[in-house]
């Protein structure tokens, strides 16, 4: 199985072929989901879905630490805004501080218990304080409402000082996300592609050898974890505001594994883009798979028994050797070797 090491290294720039393609599908999808048949407010659970599933590959797929208790941190930053909402004002950027931050510190404090730990024990670690959450989420009716959650969450408008957009209906909502989806996909970018992304691929090789090398592994696993925590808060936040709700049900286990599900079937683990594929597809399966018959979360389970079976690399592991192989008869027509 090919690994983030093994696909050559793109340039860390600003924007890439690859960002502006996303832009643009992503732009565009309010025209063309009505022609595939598809409803438009699936663009907006998409395009957060997606932002949750690449702040997830940073510590999944590219520093390797299997965390199956995820949800806890997306729910995290649902319920902070709600809450922020109800309970101090009605603002939309003060709701999205609110969550990113509610979520970066339950991050940096789970962190400061896992980043100790390593294989199997930090993975089973992950499921045991995301369990305390949801049940916390469950029985704090006081503060969370228990299992009826928030209700009743507006949804105010983005004011930028001089000009206000009102985000009421679903499309202003969507390309309110889109923007902010776009701005943190460049930043998760060149992170990755900094000295700090390289860290993380080490950690990921082997913490002993990174550690051998002067690099400060506790750290990394600390800092990694609670930065992927706050995106899964920022997201939550938006889902929040999305839904007009807030549930424990996003924090279960079984939702946890979603998006573990997402980021391995896309190719999380090989490329920085397969989330955004494992998301996609996912959502497709749900509602064209879902029109067809009830049990379609089975015929999705089995979809991805036999993606790891056949393809552990996932879809973007795919199409990468794919590359290679059209690549590589080019090669040697023009007497160079392949890559």
């Amino acid at each position: 199985m090919i690994s983030l090491s093994d696909v050559p290294a793109r340039p860390g720039a600003v924007i890439t072929p690859q960002i502006v393609l996303f832009a643009a599908v992503l732009l565009t999808a309010p025209f063309w989901l009505p022609m595939v048949g598809l409803y438009q407010y699936i663009g907006v659970e998409v395009a957060i879905w997606i932002l949750y599933a690449l702040g997830f590959n940073l510590l999944f797929g590219y520093a390797g630490l299997h965390s199956f208790g995820h949800g806890a941190y997306f729910g995290v930053g649902a319920y902070a805004f709600g809450l922020f909402q109800q309970e101090v004002a009605v603002s939309l950027w003060g709701g999205l501080l609110a969550a990113i931050a509610a979520a970066c510190i339950a991050g940096m404090v789970v962190g400061a218990f896992l980043s100790h730990r390593r294989g199997i024990y930090y993975a089973l670690m992950t499921i045991a304080f995301g369990q305390m959450f949801w049940f916390t989420a469950i029985k704090a009716h006081g503060v969370t409402g228990g299992e009826d959650g928030l209700l009743g969450i507006p949804r105010p408008p983005a004011d930028f000082g001089i000009v206000s957009f009102d985000l009421s209906d679903n499309t202003s909502l969507f390309y309110f996300v889109v923007a902010v989806l776009l701005v943190v996909t460049i930043g998760l970018w060149r992170l990755v592609h900094s000295p700090f992304g390289r860290v993380l691929q080490a950690l990921r090789q082997s913490e002993t050898r990174a550690a051998f090398v002067g690099i400060h592994v506790w750290a990394v696993k600390w800092a990694v974890f609670a930065l992927s925590a706050a995106i899964a808060g920022l997201a939550g936040g938006l889902f929040s505001m999305a839904q007009q709700s807030a549930y424990p049900d996003v924090m279960s286990l079984h939702q946890s594994g979603f998006i573990v599900m997402m980021t391995l079937i896309g190719g999380g683990l090989v490329s920085f883009w397969g989330p955004v594929l494992g998301v996609a597809l996912y959502f497709v399966a749900r509602d064209v798979l879902g029109s067809l018959t009830e049990t379609w979360l089975l015929w999705y389970g089995l979809m991805f028994m036999i993606v790891v079976m056949l393809r552990p690399e996932g879809l973007a592991g795919a199409i990468h050797l794919l590359s290679e192989r059209l690549r590589a008869p080019r090669a040697r027509a023009a007497g160079q070797p392949a890559e």
